[in-house]
């Protein structure tokens, strides 16, 4: 009889560590693939983000074709300029095609993550946009110039208050002009879809100024040599800015590879030869 409670007692305990064998490793073996999994999913969701701009080995392009040197139409009719080249060379180093959609400005970033992939067209990092995309590193240092007829007597920023200035729709010299309108209720701002839309009413007389990017003015400063003449935007106050590439707000791993593959043509100079043949040229 003891022998048999003996043997009901030895299997009764090994039941017992078995059921609590059996509680506890599912316990711990649940929450080791939980830490896995909570470790894995920035990475998941990093693959997810690139997948998703670039699983189909094409990176659509928005830009606005109306700012040389940076882009603007070529002879053959399509997108051409500093930044289409830089752009086509991101894309080699990624790996995908390239396709470039030309459009109005102001459209560019509500567009990206829906029409297009991606915008680069001499674009102002700004806090405001900064709400709704995210950048990549800074490539181009910019200032604002001021284009002005030929017998202008505006010389600093006292000088524009109460004028009729131009400017691209959307561009850091429309939010120039809100500033000083700000300053100077009596400041009329004329907005244009094209700069050089901005430029001819201009040279029509009718406005007083235009504010603009340095390099597109100093442009149409070459093709009206005796009509206009430029005044360099730090006599004005106007502080330099950096021109970015923007793509769709929290596309961390997009941002990433888009930088990576901008070093890179930095460090192999790549990036200076387009800078030479485009901007210096």
């Amino acid at each position: 009889m003891k022998k048999l409670l003996a043997m009901l007692l030895t299997a009764a305990v090994s039941v017992s560590l078995i059921a609590c064998g059996g509680s506890s490793a599912p316990a711990s073996g649940s929450d080791s693939k939980e830490e896995t999994q909570e470790e894995a999913a920035p990475a998941e969701a990093a693959q997810d983000a690139v997948s998703e701009a670039l699983a189909d080995g094409k990176l659509v392009v928005g830009t606005n074709a109306e700012f040389p040197p940076f882009e603007y139409l070529g002879d053959n009719g399509d997108p051409d300029g500093f930044d289409m080249a830089l752009i086509k060379a991101i894309g080699e180093k990624l790996g995908v095609e390239v396709e470039i959609q030309n459009m109005e400005f102001g459209s560019l970033i509500t567009s990206i993550g829906s029409k297009i992939d991606i915008a680069i067209a001499g674009m102002t990092v700004t806090d405001e946009r900064k709400n709704a995309v995210d950048f990549s590193d800074p490539y181009y240092d910019a200032v604002q110039y001021v284009i002005l007829p030929a017998d202008s007597a505006i010389a600093a920023k006292e000088d524009l208050l109460g004028k009729t200035i131009g400017c691209q729709l959307g561009t850091t010299g429309e939010y120039l002009i809100d500033d000083i309108i700000a300053e100077d209720g009596a400041t009329q701002k004329k907005s244009y879809n094209k700069a050089v839309d901005a430029v001819n009413d201009l040279l029509n007389g009718r406005l007083d100024c235009v504010i603009i990017d340095r390099n597109p003015a100093m442009v149409f400063q070459s093709n009206y040599p005796d009509q206009i003449k430029l005044s360099d935007g730090a006599d004005f106050g106007f502080e330099a800015e950096q021109y970015a590439i923007a793509m769709p707000k929290g596309d961390t791993a997009l941002v990433e590879q888009v930088n990576a593959a901008l070093a890179e043509l930095k460090s192999d100079g790549t990036f200076d030869k387009l800078v030479e043949q485009y901007i210096e040229n």
